[in-house]
């Protein structure tokens, strides 16, 4: 049995997989195959696969609720859409392609050291000169991995406090969703490109924001109040880790849904195609027939 810390060995590859598979489903559809229906179903089905073997990652491992739940709801959400399209009652061609082009654009930040290594030690200098705007300055240091992305708060007590800013905390997963979805809908290039321009700062600002607080919240322990509920919860006992817990784990990543789907929300304004796509979403939750921009 492969262990929890072993299953980056499987699922980074599968990641690739997957994509791949979507990706052919794209063009299939480009080519108005028959085979595309196949290919989709398949991309969907094996994707349900990749979300099962992420849930002990996050649930465990990252010991963060909301990603452990997201991944569970996706296992029989991914099933689900492939039942449809396999059925014929949907095709979801937009969503599909968008999946792959997400995948196109976050794979090479986890894959490619240059990309993934710039991109966390840029956020960790905005994240630095936004900390030292506001008068605090940690101890900023260099990690095992080789980069200087670790912020060093000293306890009254002595203790070390530490954040350290991973792949996680620079957006690009934001940044890929948001992105792939603009580009999977069909319009002007000149209004996706647009779109994806007004998108990007957004996010990665509201990113490093984010990081600068969770960094402040640790360094000053400023949830530490919150032990008991933290520890029967998320199964730890470390009273330093409470704050950290809660800036990142509950507060930072259940405001990082909100805004992402603010986002996406907002972008309809300028890219009306992306209804095709909350029509997919409302078909999925409720079984019925949506026609938005008929209600407009």
């Amino acid at each position: 049995m492969v262990a929890i810390a072993d299953l980056a060995v499987v699922t980074d590859p599968l990641a690739w997989v997957v994509i791949l598979i979507f990706a052919s489903s794209g063009v299939l559809s480009w080519l108005e195959s028959p085979y595309e229906r196949h290919a989709a179903t398949v991309a969907w089905s094996v994707f349900a696969v990749f979300w099962v073997l992420m849930i002990p990652h996050y649930a465990i491992v990252q010991r963060s609720i909301i990603e452990g739940l997201l991944s569970a709801i996706a296992v029989p959400g991914s099933l689900y859409v492939g039942w449809i399209i396999w059925s014929g009652q949907r095709s979801f061609t937009v969503i599909t392609k968008a999946v792959a082009i997400m995948g196109f654009i976050y794979l090479p930040f986890e894959a490619i050291t240059f990309f993934r290594s710039g991109s966390i030690e840029l956020v960790a200098r905005n994240v630095e000169a936004i900390l030292g705007f506001v008068g605090v300055d940690p101890t900023v240091v260099t990690g095992q991995d080789g980069l200087r992305s670790t912020f060093v708060f000293v306890a009254e007590d002595g203790h070390h406090l530490t954040t350290r800013v991973v792949l996680a905390c620079t957006g690009i997963g934001s940044i890929s969703i948001v992105s792939g979805l603009a580009l999977a809908v069909d319009a002007s290039p000149r209004r996706q490109a647009l779109g994806i321009a007004i998108a990007i700062p957004i996010i990665y600002g509201l990113n490093v924001l984010r990081v600068a607080f969770i960094a402040l919240a640790h360094g000053f322990q400023w949830f530490a109040g919150f032990r008991e509920p933290i520890f029967l919860v998320f199964g730890i006992d470390d009273p330093y880790l409470v704050s950290y817990i809660v800036a990142d784990r509950v507060i930072s990543q259940s405001l990082s849904v909100v805004a992402l789907i603010l986002i996406t929300l907002a972008l309809l304004r300028l890219l009306p195609e992306l209804s095709t796509v909350v029509e997919d979403v409302l078909f999925l939750l409720t079984g019925q027939e949506y026609d938005l921009e008929r209600a407009d």
